[in-house]
C-alpha cells in the first residue's frame, strides 16, 4: 500500500493547493463567507472523492491541471454537504475532522451561506474554459455532478436518511439510501475522470460498476467505524446512528456479515477494472484501503 499512500498524500496536497487557489480572500465585506468556505474545505480529510477523479483521469492521460480543477469542484460539493449535514436542523454535530463544525466556528446562517456558495462555486469552476477547452466536456461534467448531487442523488439520499430516523428501513431501502447519499459522489468521481478523458462507453461502464461496489463497501466500512471507532480516531462524533436506533447495514446484518459483505464488494470492484490492466492498480489498492481503513 506504500504506492497508494504516497499517491493519496500527493493528491491531497495538490487538491489542497487548488482549493486554496480557487477560494481566495479579496478583502471585500463579504469575505466572511469565503472564510467559512475555506474553513470547511481546507486542511483536512482523506480526499477520497477527488483522488478518484485524479486517478481515473490519469488512466486516460488527462492533463493534471484539468483533472485537479474537476477534483476540487467535486470536493467543494462534498464539503458543502458536510457543512449542511452538520447543522442543528440535520445531524446537529459539533465536531468535523477534529475541529469545530462550520456553524460552531462561525454561526448557523454563515454556515448555510458557505455551503450554498461552495455548491455554486463548484459549477462555476467546472464550466470555466480553464477546466477543459471542449465545451461539450464542460457541459457533461456539470450535468454529471448536478445529477449526482441533486434530489435523485446525494440530496435525495439525505432525505431518506432523515426519514430513517422515524422509520425502520429494509435492506433494499438502506442500500438505495446509501447508494444515493454516499455512493453517487463516489460514482461521479470516476465518471468525471472518464468524461475528461473522452473514454469509451465500455470504460465508462467498467468504472460505473467499480464505483457502485466501492461506494457500498465504503458505507459499510463507515458504519463499522461509527460503531467501533472513537471520536478522536474519526475526528467526529461516533455512535449516533446506534444511539438513535437508525437502521444501518451493520444493524441489519451484524458486524461479521457486514465485514464479509464489504470484502465481497471490494473483490467485485477490483474485478470490474481488469480491462484497464496495470493502469488501474491504484484504484484496485484504493478498494482495499476503503474496506480496511481505521478512520
Amino acid at each position: 500500500m506504500s504506492d497508494l499512500n504516497t499517491s493519496m498524500r500527493d493528491a491531497a496536497d495538490d487538491v489542497e493547493q487548488m482549493l486554496d487557489k480557487l477560494l481566495v480572500l479579496e478583502g471585500d465585506p463579504e469575505d466572511r463567507v469565503l472564510e467559512a468556505m475555506r474553513y470547511a474545505s481546507l486542511g483536512g480529510g482523506k480526499r477520497v472523492r477527488p483522488y478518484l477523479v485524479l486517478t481515473s483521469a490519469a488512466m486516460f492521460d488527462v492533463v493534471r491541471p484539468a483533472a485537479l480543477r474537476a477534483a476540487a469542484a467535486l470536493e467543494m460539493v462534498h464539503c458543502y454537504s458536510l457543512v449542511h449535514d452538520d447543522l442543528p436542523a440535520m445531524d446537529n454535530d459539533d465536531l468535523r475532522r477534529g475541529q469545530p463544525t462550520c456553524h460552531i466556528k462561525f454561526d448557523e446562517a454563515t454556515a448555510i451561506l458557505a455551503g450554498d456558495a461552495l455548491l455554486t462555486r463548484a459549477f462555476e469552476v467546472l464550466s470555466n474554459p480553464d477546466t477543459h477547452d471542449d465545451p461539450r466536456v464542460r457541459a457533461d461534467l456539470v450535468l454529471a455532478l448536478a445529477q449526482a448531487a441533486g434530489e435523485h442523488g446525494m440530496v435525495g439520499g439525505q432525505m431518506l436518511d432523515l426519514l430513517a430516523e422515524t422509520t425502520t428501513l429494509s435492506m433494499p431501502e438502506i442500500t438505495r439510501m446509501q447508494r444515493m447519499k454516499t455512493g453517487m459522489l463516489i460514482s461521479v468521481a470516476c465518471e468525471m475522470g472518464a468524461i475528461l478523458g473522452h473514454a469509451s462507453e465500455q470504460a465508462h461502464r467498467a468504472l460505473r460498476a467499480y464505483s457502485h461496489d466501492l461506494g457500498l463497501a465504503f458505507q459499510i466500512a463507515d458504519d463499522l467505524l461509527d460503531l467501533n471507532a472513537t471520536a478522536e480516531e474519526m475526528g467526529k462524533q461516533t455512535g449516533k446512528d446506534a444511539d438513535a436506533g437508525k437502521s444501518t447495514f451493520v444493524s441489519l446484518m451484524g458486524e461479521e456479515k457486514a465485514r464479509n459483505q464489504a470484502k465481497i464488494l471490494r473483490d467485485q470492484a477490483i474485478e470490474h477494472l481488469e480491462m484497464f490492466g496495470e493502469k488501474s492498480d491504484l484504484l484496485k489498492q484504493l478498494a482495499t484501503f476503503v474496506v480496511d481503513r481505521r478512520a
